[in-house]
């Protein structure tokens, strides 16, 4: 029994690596394309409403079914016996997201890879006959494969495709498939000749009771952010959803409004990726504002209806976010940098293992024993809040929130505003 799962799973789970990470490798080159030409000509910005009424139209004529986005993802893992998700989301929100960033929408790229790996498995639910478990762990392949493409990170991919839809539990039947497929994935994307970003290897100091205690610290900080970030994501999209009734408007107001900032700002540092000055803030002090300014574009280019990620952004507000706190807390800036890039997004993800691993991965493994501790301390005190409503709280964070066990977080928001 247990060699046939294996060969069976390591055929799948190779097959659903290769049409994720071939579709994330496209994906990547048309955004490295689009934001070059943004940065050389930005002209296009003033774009921003036009390629919002593109985005709005397209998905209201085509993409209702496919709107919910991860969301959605996370509720075919949940309910496997669901209808199988429609290839158009693949095309749809891979030139959406390019969309967006061509014009100068503050977006990521991890949402669009994640949809992208999920649904391209999804499609071969008929063509195997696959009964609902094996759906399952089709769609968490899928999540998993999609996640390591796009970063390069291969063990967090893995597990984060096991972390995500359940918070506070592992799937550990999920593991080999989810592996393989994020292994698979990471390695067909580099076979196609797209690179990732290099970031420094961070070398820390050694522990001791200030730097323990000035790392949990900074964990509360990425924690308070990353709820910041979640709350501002969801009031924007229920703003313009409550007082714009017609779906494709609401990009179009929402990018009225995101270029006349960016122009008020002039600066295009806080649009897009913000490779250069995630970057930057591994370096040298950088603005405090830095953060707080990512979050708000993000939050209204996300909630106004522009397609992408929110991961690449949370690496932008965590890193500078510890690039900010490097006066008050005793710790080396390229740490605190490396800290806030993982921990902010592990708290609003609720994904303290994967986040984890993946600053090892980036990093260097020294980092792990600091990246750790402000990880699990962003996911304890983030609360049962975040940026996926479709995850279900499997073990409560605190006893006195048990009640919430069972409960998807897009309920448990509902219920508090």
């Amino acid at each position: 029994m247990n060699f046939t799962f294996l060969v069976r799973w390591v055929f799948l789970a190779s097959l659903v690596g290769v049409l994720a990470g071939s579709a994330s490798a496209l994906f990547l080159v048309l955004l490295d394309l689009a934001t070059n030409y943004r940065e050389q000509n930005l002209w296009v910005i003033a774009l921003l409403p036009v390629g919002g009424l593109i985005i709005g139209w397209a998905y209201h004529q085509w993409g209702r079914e496919v709107e919910g986005g991860n969301n959605l993802l996370l509720e075919a893992i949940h309910t496997p016996a669901k209808k199988r998700i429609p290839f158009r989301m693949v095309p749809l929100v891979l030139l959406a997201t390019v969309l967006t960033h061509l014009v100068g929408g503050s977006a990521g790229r991890e949402g669009t890879a994640v949809q992208m790996g999920g649904s391209l498995a999804d499609q071969l639910t008929p063509l195997f006959r696959f009964k609902p478990r094996d759906r399952k762990l089709l769609l968490i392949c899928g999540v998993s494969a999609g996640f390591a493409s796009a970063f390069g990170t291969p063990l967090a991919g893995a597990v984060f495709g096991l972390e995500v839809f359940l918070l506070g539990q592992l799937r550990y039947n999920a593991l080999l498939p989810s592996f393989l497929a994020a292994v698979v994935a990471d390695a067909v994307t580099t076979a196609w000749g797209v690179g990732h970003t290099a970031y420094p290897l961070v070398e820390v100091p050694a522990l001791s009771i200030s730097t323990f205690g000035a790392a949990q610290a900074a964990g509360i900080a990425f924690a308070l952010t990353a709820r910041l970030f979640s709350h501002a994501t969801h009031l924007a999209g229920s703003f313009f959803k409550k007082y714009i009734g017609y779906p494709p408007l609401r990009p179009v107001v929402g990018g009225a409004v995101l270029a006349v900032i960016i122009y008020l700002l002039g600066t295009t540092k806080y649009i897009g990726l913000g490779i250069p000055t995630i970057v930057e803030s591994f370096q040298a002090p950088l603005p405090r504002y830095d953060f707080l300014l990512k979050l708000a574009l993000t939050a209204l280019t996300l909630g106004c209806g522009f397609k992408g990620g929110e991961v690449t952004p949370l690496f932008f507000i965590g890193a500078t976010l510890g690039n900010a706190l490097f006066p008050w807390v005793p710790l080396p800036l390229e740490v605190l940098a490396a800290m806030g890039f993982v921990a902010v997004f592990s708290g609003a993800a609720n994904t303290p293992l994967a986040c984890t691993l993946m600053a090892m991965e980036l990093f260097g493994a020294e980092v792990g024993i600091y990246a750790g501790l402000a990880c699990v301390v962003a996911y304890l005190f983030s609360g049962h809040t975040g940026i996926y409503g479709g995850q279900v709280v499997g073990r409560s964070k605190h006893p006195f929130h048990a009640r919430e066990t069972g409960v998807s977080l897009a309920d448990i928001r509902k219920k508090l505003w």
